[in-house]
């Protein structure tokens, strides 16, 4: 499998058009090649390339701030003397002085399939900066390590943010490559030079990766608290915690895998999931176990908590809906603790006056079902359903693999 970057790299062809043109990158820590090369260092060496600046996402190009709204500065990069410029730091879009920097932006960036990973929303923004000045843009692909399964409620209108890009379910299926033809499409965005550097020899439905090259490709975390296959399987569901009282792993070694609090029963929570919806526990075991955070909630304290296993031979990659058990999670806990302090009120990606749980699911509907005592299983599929089959449709002329 290689990926885009290692295309460009090893075909003069394709990088024919980049001559005499002054090129950009955004990256962060997992933009390395098959050697774990990192993708400014391996560009900069290339022949027929003139890199001139460079540009990081959330988390920053180094990858080094562990939770989220945490800034970036601007800075020179040490070894190639180019300017690096934080799209999350005083900005979030690229500005005029930015975009002057190159003539060809080279995207290069690990997703994990997932539509509250910023990376897409940072796409979007530059595709449409792009389009202001007439620069072009080349998304060198990279693996969805999720797959191609499709799940959640769309975002609805009004609920756009840095965390909802765009019409979409939580988890879409789509590699950043397809993702940019949507969006220009569904955007109706003039982009001079839009182009994808395909892989070649990404198999999404192929096991035991079923998305991710396993024994191909080393994992770099894309993020600080992406640390495996497993998390960005299970991320689609665990991300909705960080609308939540519960903790998610963060300051463990598990994190965005599980979830738990000091004042719960795992073990109870687990038996009520299989209660009111046992069909959306397929494909993986959910295990009761005990952590201790280091850092962010329930810090010190040991919680009870719920593991969510996806990398055994029992795990069913078209089976495992993650959305739906951590819906279930939530549910159990209402049904358990009634009253229990479940959703946490803070402007999550400074997105004032909206409950983080709304934010997050791009609608209040998920926290709405939550809530309601008398809402079942069905009640939710109802309105997901239809939803996913939607989107499932919609994605169809841009898929490229």
């Amino acid at each position: 499998m290689k990926t885009g970057l290692d295309r460009l790299l090893s075909d003069p062809a394709l990088r024919a058009e980049l001559k005499g043109r002054r090129v950009a990158l955004l990256a962060h820590p997992a933009s390395v090649t098959a050697d774990l090369t990192h993708a400014v260092d391996a560009l900069a060496a290339c022949p027929g390339i003139t890199l001139t600046a460079a540009f990081g996402p959330q988390h920053g190009m180094k990858g080094d701030l562990q939770d989220n709204m945490m800034e970036s500065p601007d800075e020179t990069d040490p070894v190639h003397g180019i300017p690096v410029f934080s799209l999350y730091g005083e900005v979030r879009r690229p500005t005029g002085q930015s975009m002057g920097t190159f003539d060809v932006i080279l995207i290069d960036l690990q997703d994990v399939g997932c539509r509250i990973y910023t990376f897409i929303t940072t796409l979007l923004y530059v595709l449409e900066a792009a389009a202001e000045h007439g620069k072009a843009v080349w998304v060198l692909d990279r693996p969805n390590p999720a797959g191609r399964p499709v799940e959640g409620t769309t975002l609805r209108s009004g609920w756009e943010s840095f965390v909802g890009a765009g019409p979409m379910p939580m988890r879409h299926g789509m590699t950043l490559g397809e993702l940019g033809h949507w969006f220009i499409d569904h955007f109706k965005l003039d982009v001079p030079g839009y182009s994808v550097v395909e892989m070649e020899g990404w198999a999404p439905e192929a096991g035991p990766g079923f998305g991710w090259p396993l024994n191909e490709r080393s994992w770099v975390n894309p993020s600080p608290n992406a640390p495996n296959v497993s998390m960005t399987r299970a991320y689609a569901g665990t991300v909705m915690l960080e609308g939540a009282t519960l903790s998610e792993g963060r300051g463990t070694t598990r994190p965005l895998e599980l979830f738990g609090a000091p004042d719960i029963d795992a073990r109870a929570v687990i038996a009520e999931m299989r209660r009111i919806a046992p069909d959306w526990l397929n494909g993986c075991i959910l295990r009761d176990c005990w952590f201790q955070p280091t850092f962010h909630k329930h810090v010190g304290q040991l919680c009870s908590g719920v593991q969510i296993h996806v990398d055994g031979p029992f795990y069913d990659h078209d089976a495992f809906r993650p959305w739906r058990v951590q819906a279930a999670g939530f549910k159990a806990i209402r049904n358990l603790y009634p009253d229990y302090g479940l959703w946490r009120d803070f402007p999550y990606e400074y997105a004032f006056g909206k409950l983080a749980i709304d934010v997050i699911n791009g609608s209040p509907i998920l926290r709405e079902w939550v809530d309601d005592r008398s809402a079942t299983a069905a009640d939710l599929d109802a309105i997901a359903s239809p939803d996913e089959a939607a989107w499932i449709e919609a994605r169809k002329p841009f898929l490229l693999y």
